[in-house]
């Protein structure tokens, strides 16, 4: 065979290769973010005062302008499974209703944040909308704050262990290993609670992302009216 044919072959074996395996990646991705399939929960409680003292929280007026005094508040309700997590299942993604975004304003206090977490998160739940937020809901009503974290009127310097020990002492069943603390090298940002699907705590295992290693973090007081 010469070999001008022979390289032509070549080359033409080689770009079938590579077109079959981008078909099968994008084919595992889409199975990969199929509504309704993953593994269990993860409750994200952000602490309000520390996003408040970002650029991003200088840009959300509903959360940070406000007289109202948010503590711990839900970021998000997100389907994971035991390595990685899936995304944004539907796309472009069902529009949510105007009152059921207002509804969940008292948890959720930003109403860009709950078309977010709907469009990246509750899509791939399985759920309806109702259904999706009522969830939510229900997962946060399962969580007991600790005392110490309700309302602080004074800045906390807290090591992250003490934060697990306490969540974990204020709700019968949570272990240390069912939470996960997110931090930067200065603010408390999360506190992480992972759930089965019906809502009961859990070990989270590799999948509920970073753990923090500060020895101590600063959790800002909450912006009283």
């Amino acid at each position: 065979m010469p070999l001008m044919v022979r390289k032509s072959l070549f080359a033409m074996l080689t770009l079938a290769a590579l077109l079959g395996a981008a078909q099968d990646l994008a084919l595992a991705q889409r199975r990969h973010d199929e509504p309704g399939r993953f593994d269990f929960y993860l409750l994200s409680l952000s602490w309000s005062p520390s996003f408040c003292e970002t650029p991003a929280g200088s840009g959300s007026p509903e959360q940070c302008g406000s007289a109202r005094p948010f503590s711990f508040v839900v970021h998000g309700l997100w389907p994971q499974f035991e390595r990685g997590f899936p995304q944004s299942c539907q796309v472009p993604p069902p529009r949510l209703d105007r009152a059921l975004v207002d509804e969940m304003l008292d948890l959720m206090p930003s109403r860009k944040l709950v078309n977010h977490e709907w469009d990246k998160h509750g899509t791939c739940s399985g759920l309806d909308q109702r259904g999706y937020f009522d969830t939510v809901r229900k997962a946060r009503g399962t969580v007991k704050i600790p005392a110490q974290f309700e309302q602080p009127q004074r800045p906390l310097n807290v090591p992250p262990g003490e934060i697990v020990d306490a969540f974990v002492k204020a709700n019968q069943g949570l272990t240390p290993a069912g939470i996960v603390i997110d931090c930067d090298r200065r603010f408390l940002r999360e506190v992480r609670i992972c759930m089965t699907r019906d809502l009961q705590f859990r070990d989270c295992g590799t999948g509920a992302g970073r753990v923090c290693r500060t020895d101590s973090l600063l959790m800002p007081p909450v912006r009283g009216p």
